[in-house]
């Protein structure tokens, strides 16, 4: 990321102590913590998941992807990453909020971020790979306005759904 303030688009925040952020290097912990907690809730951990979560600055950002983090009165309590995969598009990614902080809004805030961010750099399309198995993540899509398309082939054997956004 090139700026470590907040975002300077300003998606409704659910909560007033809520800041999504970019990522900052002390954030590669929580990163990779919250991110697994989910992962390992419902699936198993996949080799993509792992060299992701383990270096995001090389395999996420380098690359030309961003990550935010929400902070919620200082202490983090969720991620998203916009992961670029080709010119103007972008795959949404690991996008957690602790289960202590679930039903506050933190995810659809962490989506209109990273929207609004995808937006702002003139990307064209977001796409995003889910399970049919995580139903208020796939309503969250829905409502961010994500359409199901067909799935194609994935690395993700856990992705049973494919999800596009054109901006």
């Amino acid at each position: 990321m090139n700026s470590s303030s907040v975002c300077d688009f300003a998606p409704l925040m659910p909560h007033d102590g809520l800041r999504i952020v970019p990522f900052r290097a002390e954030h590669a912990a929580p990163f990779r913590d919250l991110n697994l907690a989910w992962i390992e809730k419902y699936f198993a951990v996949e080799e993509r998941d792992a060299r992701d979560l383990g270096d995001p600055a090389t395999h996420i950002i380098a690359p030309g992807g961003y990550i935010f983090m929400a902070e919620l009165n200082g202490e983090v309590v969720g991620a998203v990453a916009l992961m670029c995969e080709a010119e103007g598009v972008f795959e949404l990614a690991k996008m957690t909020v602790a289960d202590s902080t679930r039903g506050l809004g933190i995810g659809r805030a962490l989506g209109e971020a990273a929207i609004a961010h995808a937006r702002a750099i003139g990307a064209k399309t977001i796409e995003l790979l889910t399970n049919s198995a995580l139903v208020p993540a796939i309503t969250l899509y829905h409502a961010l306005g994500f359409v199901d398309v067909p799935l194609g082939h994935t690395e993700y054997a856990r992705a049973d759904v494919h999800m596009v956004l054109e901006l």
